[in-house]
């Protein structure tokens, strides 16, 4: 909302975990105006029942809704790209298969081609490189440390 002037009408494509992060997303986003593209790997996707809540949410709110395990299809069009880390606290013994799983899901440059001219990232850290490369995480359109600081407000 700071950076965009409003949040109403932006594109928000999730590349990553179907985790509880996303899932805030989903309860929230068509509330805000918001359309959502999901890219999860097959496995690893939201709750359903979140999912259930998410499409009655889109459909009332007259906002898009997009699941898919194809990141360059959700990446299409967005004005934000985001992810999150792709094993949490609790998930370590799950490594070798989940970055097994994630294979293709890195945001890159090249996710960021088919994105909106005027696409943004956001990662709510610590970050992994596996999960978004340097170029696109110290980039001019990475808002992750805007993030973090707006973050340390609501705590």
């Amino acid at each position: 909302q700071e950076h965009f002037g409003g949040l109403k009408g932006l594109t928000v494509a999730w590349i990553g975990d179907g985790n509880n992060v996303l899932q805030s997303f989903m309860t929230s986003a068509a509330k805000l105006g918001m359309h959502l593209r999901i890219a999860t790997p097959r496995g690893f996707e939201p709750d359903l029942r979140i999912t259930k809540i998410t499409e009655q949410n889109f459909k009332e709110c007259g906002t898009k809704l997009l699941l898919t395990t194809d990141p360059l299809e959700a990446a299409d069009s967005a004005n934000v790209l985001v992810t999150d880390t792709w094993i949490s606290m609790g998930q370590e013994e799950e490594k070798k298969e989940r970055l097994k799983a994630f294979q293709g899901f890195q945001i890159t440059m090249q996710t960021a081609k088919s994105a909106a001219p005027n696409w943004t990232f956001l990662h709510c850290l610590p970050r992994k490189p596996e999960e978004v490369d340097d170029e696109v995480f110290y980039s001019p359109r990475s808002l992750v440390f805007q993030e973090a600081e707006n973050r340390k407000w609501t705590i």
